[in-house]
Parts: C-alpha cells; structure tokens; sequence
C-alpha cells in the first residue's frame, strides 16, 4: 500500500541496503522523502492524476537523461518510489552512481500503479537531478586538474538538511569531503583569530581543548603561514592567495602540513591553481552553484 492509505510508509529493505552500503542513512532519507512527498500534496491528492488516469492502471516510467552528466542518487530516486508505492513497485537501477551517461540514457525504470509512479515522480527527479548535477559539477573541477595531484574539496556550503546527500553526490564526481560537521575537525577562521587574540594563539587553544582532532588554520598571508607552521598545525588553508603565493607557500612549507587552496576559485585556474604543489582545491560551488542534471521521466503504459 501506499502513502495515504492508512499504511505507515517505508523504504523497503533491498532499497535500504543499497542506501547504506552508498553511506547513507535510509531513516534520516525516508524523512526527507516524506517532507517532500507531503508537501506536494499539502493535504490533499494529486488532482490531476485522480481525474485522468484510472485507479488500477500499471505502468513504467522511465528517468532518463535529458543532458550528459555524471549520475548521483540513484538509490536515493529508487528509496522514493519504494517509500511511494511499496512492495507494488518494481525498481530497477540500470547506472551505478558516479557513471558518466549521455543524452538519453535511462537510469531509472519502476514499474507500478500509475498514481503512485506519478506522485513519486517530482521529489525523485528533484533529488537526482540536483545530486547528479553537483556530481557533473565535481567532475568537471577533478577532470580540469587530471595529473596534479591535488583533490577537489567540498565546503560546509551546503543546503540545510541536505548537506550528507550532498556531499556524497561530490564523492560520486571524484572529489573529497571536508569535516562533514563543526565537530568532526578544527577549522579556525578569521573570526576565531580575532576572537583569540591571533592566529597562533586560537591554534593553541584548540590543540589543548580537542587534542586528538585535527585543526586546519585559515591564512590570509605569507607571514601568518610561518606563524602557524611553527605552531604545527596539520592543514592550512591559504585563503585568496594567487598562483604565485601558493607557490612560495609550498616552498615554505617544505611538506611540514598539507595545504588548501580556497577563495574565488574557478575552473579556468583550477589547472594552474593545482600546478603549485597544494593539496587541496575547495571549491564550495560544488553544492551551493551547482545547475541541476536536466533529467526527464516518460511513462509506458503496460500492454
């Protein structure tokens, strides 16, 4: 049964498995899918759906991709149209998240009830389409330093409630996760500097109240990276530095900490960016710019 029909709605267990080998929390995703489901119908039915298509009419619909891109979420499409239709629907996941696809490629097919199919199908495309887009995004950024060396980073820029999905769609692009929240890592921004007195000072204080936690140090300049190196800190981000500092910076830090280069960064100077030796580009466009995967849904009714 489905939603709103005195049944209490659940991904199913293949869906779940899929969810969690994928490193994602099936409960935490079937929240989301029932805040979105429910604010499509906002109380009442798909009146549309109700008076055009008969109650016990089956079909398949297809997601398929309108543009190229790299797919992320399949999982997470195929954990709404279980949440919509139930052990009803037959899913079938036809490309692995992370997969390059060209225009036309289908990447989703559920079979089912028609009303279920086509009220699961807006909050399905609307999560793939934005999770494959921020991994086309990502993507784009790993290919453009290709040889380098360096890693695309993520930021905590992400949407509210949203920030796991999102940043397992950056994975699926090939690039990396920072601290997924404020106490998975120190990261002391200019903020924290000015509240501490100095950039070694909010260093200090964080090595002796968290210990065993790693502590990036935001640097404006090439005085204040001297300072947080002699300090020891494990990873600076060099903010708003061009080429030519980042590379005095690798010079001067000589391997003694990994660096980020972070701050207006684009793609035309992401290879030049890369060329300097840093370790790391963030790159917080990755989810708070990245355009949507233009994915479309077409139905088949059964013969």
């Amino acid at each position: 049964m489905s939603p709103g029909t005195g049944s209490i709605p659940a991904i199913g267990d293949e869906v779940r498995r899929q969810l969690e080998a994928a490193g994602l929390s099936p409960d935490d995703l079937e929240e989301l899918i029932r805040r979105a489901v429910d604010e499509d119908l906002d109380g009442g039915v798909d009146v549309t759906t109700v008076a055009t298509v008969p109650a016990d009419q089956r079909a398949t619909l297809d997601l398929v991709a309108h543009r190229p891109g790299v797919v992320a979420g399949g999982p997470v499409a195929a954990a709404v149209f279980s949440y919509v239709c139930g052990d009803d629907a037959i899913v079938r996941s036809l490309v692995p998240d992370g997969t390059s696809v060209a225009e036309g490629v289908t990447i989703l097919s559920v079979t089912g009830r028609t009303h279920d199919l086509l009220r699961a199908e807006r909050p399905a495309l609307n999560l793939l389409g934005h999770l494959s887009g921020i991994a086309t995004l990502t993507r784009a950024w790993v290919d453009a330093i290709s040889g380098s060396g360096a890693a695309i980073r993520d930021t905590r820029k992400t949407t509210p409630g949203m920030r796991r999905l999102e940043k397992y769609a950056v994975r699926c692009g090939g690039g990396v996760n920072h601290r997924m929240s404020l106490s998975d890592a120190a990261l002391v921004k200019d903020n924290h500097v000015v509240a501490a007195g100095g950039v070694a000072a909010a260093f200090d204080a964080v090595r002796r109240a968290f210990p065993g936690v790693d502590v990036e140090v935001e640097v404006d300049s090439l005085d204040q990276l001297d300072e947080v190196l002699e300090a020891g800190a494990d990873l600076v981000l060099l903010d708003n530095f061009t080429v030519d500092q980042l590379r005095e910076a690798v010079r001067v830090t000589a391997g003694r900490a990994r660096l980020e280069a972070s701050g207006g960064l684009s793609l035309s100077v992401a290879a030049d960016v890369a060329s300097t030796g840093v370790d790391y580009l963030a790159v917080g466009a990755l989810t708070h710019s990245a355009p949507v995967l233009d994915i479309g849904a077409d139905l088949r009714q059964e013969a």
